[in-house]
Formats: C-alpha cells, sequence, structure tokens
C-alpha cells in the first residue's frame, strides 16, 4: 500500500491537494484523529478490498493531539513501513492575503491578528515539515501548477525538485515584490519608454529586448547575474530552501525588468535540479 501524510500551512492548499490526489485513485480521509491513524493504517494493510493508495490530511486542526504524530511516524520508520510526507507551505504574505480574501479566521488566531496565528503554526507544524519528503510552497502555483506537480511526484514517479525558482519582474513605482528574495535593479539599461512607437510594446516583443540590449551592457549584467545564481543556488539547495523569488525591477515594469527577467528565465530553464517559472507582476501597466 502506499500512503501519503498531507499536511502543512493553512491556507497553502491542502484541501485542494487532496481533492487531487483523489483523483489520481487515492483514498483520501482528512482531519483523522491522530490516535487513529496508526489504527486506521493497520486496517487498509489488512483490508482486501481496492484500497491501494491513501492520503491522509493532517494539520493543526488536530489540537493538543498533533505531536503525538511524530512518534507514530518513528514507529512507521523503525518498523521498516514505507510512508511519504507532502507539505504544503506559503510565505506569510501569501497566506495573510489568503485569509483576508476568504473572510476566515486563522484557526490559531481566533479574534486575534492572523500573523499570530501563522507564527504559532509554524512552530507547531516545524516537525512535520523536517519529515517531509516533498515541500511544495504555492505562493505563487496556479491551481494547474499543483495539479502538474501532484502529477509528476505521485503519478508519474519523477524526480520531485525541490527548489522552485520564480524569476519576478516588477516596477519600483508598485512596490517591491515582499516575497522577493533578491531583487536586481536594471534602471541602468535602455529605457524604450522615451520612444514613441515602443512605449506601447512590452519586454516579451523584440523591438523591445533589442532596444534593451544594444551595446552589450545588458548581456554583461546577464552573464555575471548568472554566474552569481549558479553559486548561490546549489548552497541554498544544500540549506533546505524550496523556494526562491528572484525579483527583477525597472521603474515601470513593462520594459526593461520584463526583457532581463526573460532572458533569465530561459538560462535557468535549462537546468533540470530545479523548477522556473516567470511572472511579469506589473506588464500590464503603463511603464516608463
Amino acid at each position: 500500500m502506499k500512503l501519503v501524510i498531507v499536511t502543512g500551512m493553512s491556507g497553502a492548499g491542502k484541501t485542494q491537494a487532496l481533492k487531487m490526489l483523489e483523483d489520481m485513485g487515492y483514498y483520501c480521509v482528512d482531519n483523522l484523529p491522530i490516535p487513529l491513524v496508526d489504527k486506521f493504517t493497520e486496517l487498509s494493510l489488512k483490508s482486501t478490498g481496492n484500497i491501494q493508495k491513501v492520503a491522509l490530511g493532517v494539520d493543526i486542526r488536530s489540537g493538543e493531539d498533533l505531536p503525538q504524530l511524530k512518534d507514530v511516524l518513528e514507529d512507521w520508520s523503525q518498523s521498516s513501513f514505507s510512508y511519504q510526507v507532502l507539505f504544503l507551505d506559503a510565505s506569510d504574505a501569501v497566506l495573510i492575503k489568503r485569509y483576508k480574501e476568504t473572510r476566515r479566521m486563522h484557526p490559531l488566531a481566533g479574534a486575534g491578528r492572523i500573523e499570530k496565528g501563522i507564527e504559532a503554526e509554524r512552530e507547531k507544524l516545524a516537525f512535520l515539515k523536517q519529515w517531509a519528503d516533498y515541500i511544495i510552497d504555492t505562493s505563487h502555483l496556479l491551481t494547474r501548477e499543483l495539479r502538474q506537480e501532484l502529477e509528476k511526484i505521485f503519478v508519474d514517479d519523477q524526480e520531485y525538485k525541490n527548489l522552485y525558482i520564480t524569476v519576478l519582474s516588477f516596477g519600483f513605482k508598485y512596490g517591491i515584490p515582499s516575497d522577493a528574495d533578491l531583487v536586481f535593479d536594471v534602471r541602468f539599461l535602455p529605457n524604450p519608454y522615451y520612444v514613441e512607437e515602443l512605449r506601447a510594446k512590452t519586454g516579451e516583443e523584440k523591438e523591445i529586448q533589442d532596444y534593451v540590449k544594444q551595446g552589450g551592457t545588458a548581456d554583461q549584467f546577464l552573464d555575471k547575474l548568472f554566474d552569481m545564481l549558479e553559486f548561490l543556488i546549489p548552497n541554498y539547495i544544500l540549506e533546505g530552501k524550496n523556494q526562491l523569488v528572484i525579483g527583477v525591477g525597472c521603474t515601470g515594469g513593462k520594459h526593461r525588468s520584463v526583457t532581463i527577467a526573460r532572458a533569465l528565465y530561459d538560462r535557468l530553464a535549462t537546468h533540470s535540479e530545479y523548477g522556473v517559472k516567470l511572472y511579469h507582476r506589473d506588464i500590464d501597466n503603463d511603464g516608463k
């Protein structure tokens, strides 16, 4: 029997993940009381039915019983029982935004601040994150992208890329992205905004890319930036980092930052050790 413990932060997508796993043929049980987890697993193993794949949703709702799960996992490991732990995570800023949009209360916040509830939850779930075989950060994942990642792991048995890099273009006039780990300012490059026939175009178009890259400065910058990232990324992976957001900013986020972000994404995407996605936050704004 294949067993997956699905856990993680409230608001990070556990419910969606369980529904997706159910579509993939898993028998899913959510919020099973911790004292029943071991017994349920034992009964599933003895079942003569068609239960071959099981996904158990476990999270902060287990309350005071949650620490008991550590003993269960340790017993399973010592007895060589095969299981996997999937941990769904997201940045604090994204979790707060999701709670505010849905107008739901965080289970540990009560009538207090959501930030405090998230902080307390991270502390209580820290041991599960350490046990995790797979950590998926959903901060920048669309629903279909989450499904694709789950299918790679639990259907196609592909090697999971524990580091997911988001290359994010933005405009400084609209604020620096709060979740950016690295931020690079490309306002030193030629600005197409001041060329009337180019102003309405974006950095995804060749005319803009050629204008921004004129003189070779942009390519030199990309070479040096890529060299630095080739050094940093393996060290981030060694430290257990699972989500890296690289911000590339210009004034308006429509021309220069988009051009450089696209070129950087194309270079990073040639590596198979990690996943990469590209997002242009301010490309539809006026730019400058």
